[in-house]
């Protein structure tokens, strides 16, 4: 490849809205990064950046929202991470597209980490060359405000902090507006934009059908291990008590002494005064509360699905195991961690489940994903919604075989797989295929078109399996559920205890 296609007077340029944005070609992709859609203030509501005259360089990653911690680098074999520059200054998207000219489906990732962490990059596999060039579409993925900067409801000090507890969720509406207004642009289809996301991302996709202000901005939903439960619980009102014992320990008075601390401080001082609060049930932020803008979990506090939401069909599943994949093998049997009781009730529930599997799969089987999404489903579907469910149930060949743990679909519907060392295995490139279509599928017509996949329905969810053997289930695991979530967080703690005791 000449390196006159990625930096010269021929690289790609754009017009948008804003001005002109030069990126640079890698193959048959034409590639955007860092391009400014926004700008805040500190606890503020974003706005539209300033136009500019010259063309922007488009050819770096832009910064990324600042961490409430350093996180420290694991588990590369399982996902390959990037760290990169941290600054508020973050409201930035980045664009992959076959080039300018048709009317290409466009997809709008968000990214995980809760509300409260993560980037539009931390994921070598979040990259969107793969799936534009195979996909025939423009793949988006932004950054936005995380944590206090993000979330944090300081409503009761005035009007000017109204927005400041969904203020992440605005700036993903802003740069949705962004994405209407230029996305032709760049080969795009502005009136077909999905919306997808995983874990804290596809949270983030459950709280925009409950946004007003995002409706008609995106047309259909993709939702991976999003619908979590308490884990993710919405705010439950405005974050005074914290705030003032900020103040007190940064030493300043008013939230105008917030705004203006060096942000390395103000983060500490609230990781050192949140704990107790929260302890205490008290609000302390880092997720959405419900408010005018944001109208509320639907499955929580009787808020209901909102009925202008309904048409947009959504993608929703979960993996085999999520957090539990990542436990090491203790090397503990079924019979060594269940009472004869608790065996005879859940085992036949789990063999009919899943036929084939070892019984000490069970120990890692997840619920806290997948007990609330057989609940959304249900409830969406009852009032109406279009849901196709799906589990992801791969096994890999790393610590003597691993179970599908949270993240791993992330590679295959991106066709990333390659990027991911666990991934290469033997049928890996078919799976891959099959997911990467079907989500492709989706994106273009509101449905996966896999023969044998049906949406669900309020009395029956259709379960479409991946994994070695890809296939439809009908409420194949509901019961196996029902009576495994109530064990399964004690589950753990035995798990843990066996383990050290095998460790001394």
């Amino acid at each position: 490849m000449d390196i006159q296609s990625f930096c010269s007077a021929a690289s790609p340029l754009v017009e948008t809205a804003q001005g002109p944005v030069r990126g640079y070609r890698e193959g048959e992709v034409e590639v955007f990064k860092g391009i400014p859609y926004g700008r805040a203030g500190r606890f503020r509501a974003p706005e539209p950046v300033p136009g500019w005259r010259e063309p922007l360089d488009a050819t770096s990653y832009g910064c990324v929202c600042p961490l409430l911690s350093m996180e420290k680098p694991a588990g590369e074999l399982l996902m390959p991470h990037r760290y990169w520059v941290q600054n508020e200054d973050c409201l930035n998207l980045n664009v992959w597209t076959p080039g300018g000219g048709g009317k290409r489906p466009v997809l709008v990732w968000l990214h995980g980490g809760g509300y409260f962490a993560g980037s539009s990059i931390e994921q070598v596999a979040y990259e969107g060359g793969n799936m534009a060039r195979l996909g025939d579409c423009v793949v988006v993925s932004l950054n936005h405000r995380l944590n206090i900067l993000g979330y944090f409801d300081l409503s009761d000090f005035g009007a000017a902090y109204e927005h400041s507890g969904n203020a992440g969720g605005e700036d993903i509406v802003l740069a949705l507006r962004w994405v209407r207004e230029n996305i032709a642009a760049f080969g795009g289809d502005p009136e077909n934009v999905t919306v997808f996301g995983q874990s804290g991302g596809g949270a983030k996709v459950t709280t925009l059908l409950q946004t007003p202000a995002a409706d008609g901005l995106y047309h259909r939903g993709v939702v991976m291990s999003g619908v979590i439960g308490p884990l993710l619980a919405d705010g439950t009102g405005s974050v005074r008590e914290c705030a003032v014992a900020m103040m007190a320990e940064l030493g300043v008075s008013g939230v105008e002494g917030l705004e203006r601390a060096p942000y390395a401080q103000l983060a500490a001082a609230y990781n050192k005064v949140s704990p107790a609060l929260k302890a205490q049930g008290k609000p302390v932020g880092c997720t959405p509360s419900p408010d005018r803008t944001y109208l509320g979990d639907p499955l929580a506090n009787g808020a209901g699905f909102r009925p202008e939401t309904l048409k947009v069909p959504l993608m929703v599943g979960t993996v085999f195991a999520e957090f539990l994949g990542f436990m090491g093998d203790t090397g503990a049997a079924v019979e060594d961690l269940f009472t004869p009781e608790e065996t005879a009730g859940l085992l036949p529930l789990f063999r009919a489940a899943y036929p084939g599997r070892p019984d000490r799969d069970l120990l890692v089987l997840d619920t806290l994903f997948r007990a609330p999404t057989i609940q959304y489903v249900k409830a969406r579907a009852g009032q109406g919604g279009r849901v196709f469910s799906y589990l992801f149930q791969q096994d890999f060949p790393i610590n003597g075989g691993s179970k599908a743990w949270h993240c791993a679909d992330i590679p295959f519907f991106f066709h990333n797989a390659e990027m991911v060392p666990v991934c290469r295995f033997p049928g890996a490139a078919a799976l891959e295929e099959r997911m990467f279509q079907a989500l492709m599928s989706f994106a273009r017509a509101g449905s996966p078109c896999v023969e044998g996949w049906s949406e669900s329905t309020p009395e029956e969810e259709h379960t479409w399996l991946f994994g070695p053997d890809c296939r439809q289930e009908t409420n194949f695991d509901h019961r196996l559920i029902e009576a495994w979530q109530p064990l399964s967080m004690e589950m753990m703690e035995r798990m843990a205890r066996a383990g050290a005791q095998i460790q001394h």
